[in-house]
């Protein structure tokens, strides 16, 4: 019989779902867990997999369409059918006319007029926005239609975006999100006050003191982006439900950085301070390895692997992706994960999958010359990192003579359900001798 595949809920909760492409065809043979189609999230898109093998009868939506969760979205021939066969079989169930195999989905795509008139878009503070987007090089002729991906057109709904101008860089030219990144909304119209009736004219009101009269503060709303509503409610949610409490560490740096210099002398290698550091935490974690767990509902679990999450600023906001089995990586296999996973984040190239997981986060934000901060719990985990920058301190030595040395804070906030202060304080001592001794990192 026909198996109909159904939009996914990728998000909980969410009601829609968006194709980013497809990654099968018409007539090709499909395997019980082959992924078939990339969903679209607001954070990152997702490869789904069929529930069961088949040929592939009929693409119901093409890539950039969206359609409620539950709707079929594709139909697969099993058992020796034809197309045509499941195809009607499929139509039959839904109380639908049999779509046409031969005929290609119906496109959704962007009308130039369906954009958000600029003049029409709301302006709280009555001043307008900022500049209006900037077509792209070889930008489309005036009112030809636009194709995009639905996470672009609810941005431009929601920023006041002209699409217009805007070249995509996705499949024949569909808009998609990287192409839109760093458009500003285009400046709304100021609104032409309506004539008032005229009426007698009255006396003067007493003008009132100077000290009463103040004239408004300007400002501008920034409407609130799907990523940027997922942050605000998973970190409102961590640190109202999660019993943080914080550890503070000094790490002395100098042997590091100097066994950092002989490895990036070597042609080819390259490691960063944030290398060791990750690895070094994926040391401690296998020193204490009660620390690698997380709480659920009914137990803590604890993990075998080492899976650690590295904040990564976006444009627009931050993305958390996992690397797993770091205590297995070489510190050069584990630089060059991690940075691949950076450029693919800031891309927005990201896979469900690798968002999720992990017990530990590592919050770098030395490099912007931060001495130290404390950074809240990314749910489920049950520890994060913050990491300040590397600075020249003065330090007593053990000799009690002063002197000066290369330091860097680190703050460790702990889910307290998880560790409490002992174990937690065993950890960053193990996370501090691996940074001070840092050929342990290697082995």
């Amino acid at each position: 019989m026909a198996a109909i595949v159904r939009m996914p809920e990728i998000a909980t909760g969410s009601a829609e779902a968006a194709i980013a492409g497809w990654l099968v065809a018409v007539g090709d043979a499909v395997a019980d867990g082959q992924e078939i189609v990339e969903i679209e999230t607001e954070k990152a898109t997702v490869e789904y997999a069929a529930e069961q093998g088949g040929v592939v009868a009929g693409l119901l939506l093409e890539a950039g369409a969206s359609a409620a969760v539950g709707a079929p979205i594709a139909v697969l021939a099993t058992g020796g059918q034809s197309a045509e066969e499941a195809l009607a079989e499929a139509g039959a169930a839904s109380g639908s006319a049999a779509p046409d195999p031969a005929a290609p989905a119906e496109p959704v795509s962007v009308d130039t007029a369906s954009v958000p008139d600029p003049a029409a878009v709301p302006d709280p503070a009555g001043a307008g926005a900022a500049a209006a987007a900037r077509p792209a090089a070889g930008a489309p002729e005036p009112g030809e239609r636009r194709f995009a991906s639905p996470l672009v057109r609810k941005l431009a709904r929601e920023r006041g975006f002209d699409l217009s101008g805007v070249r995509g860089s996705g499949p024949n030219g569909r808009i998609v999100r990287r192409d839109i990144e760093g458009l500003e909304a285009a400046p709304a119209a100021p609104a032409v006050p309506a004539a008032a009736p005229a009426r007698a004219p009255e006396a003067p009101a007493p003008a009132a003191p100077a000290s009463v009269a103040r004239p408004a503060a300007g400002f501008t709303d920034v409407p609130h982006t799907g990523m940027r509503r997922a942050i605000a409610r998973r970190l409102a949610e961590s640190k109202s439900t999660v019993p943080h409490f914080y550890l503070v560490a000094d790490c002395r740096m100098d042997a590091l950085l100097a066994l950092r210099a002989q490895i990036n002398a070597i042609e080819g290698t390259r490691v960063s301070v944030n290398d060791f550091v990750v690895k070094a935490v994926a040391g401690a974690l296998r020193d204490v390895p009660e620390a690698n767990a997380i709480w659920t509902d009914e137990a803590t679990r604890r993990f075998e692997s080492v899976d650690i999450s590295v904040a990564v600023s976006v444009p627009g906001g931050l993305l958390t992706p996992v690397v797993r089995g770091v205590e297995r990586l070489a510190l050069g296999e584990l630089g060059a994960a991690i940075r691949d996973l950076a450029e693919r984040a800031r891309d927005g190239g990201l896979k469900q999958h690798e968002l999720e997981g992990g017990s530990f986060s590592v919050s770098n934000l030395g490099m912007y010359g931060t001495s130290a901060f404390s950074a809240i719990l990314n749910p489920p985990q049950s520890g994060i990192l913050a990491v300040g920058a590397a600075e020249k301190r003065p330090v007593v030595e053990a000799d009690g003579s002063l002197g000066v040395a290369t330091v860097m804070t680190v703050t460790l906030s702990a889910d307290h359900r998880v560790l409490d202060g002992a174990l937690a304080a065993e950890w960053l001592a193990a996370f501090t001798r691996r940074i001070e001794q840092p050929m342990s990192i290697l082995v």
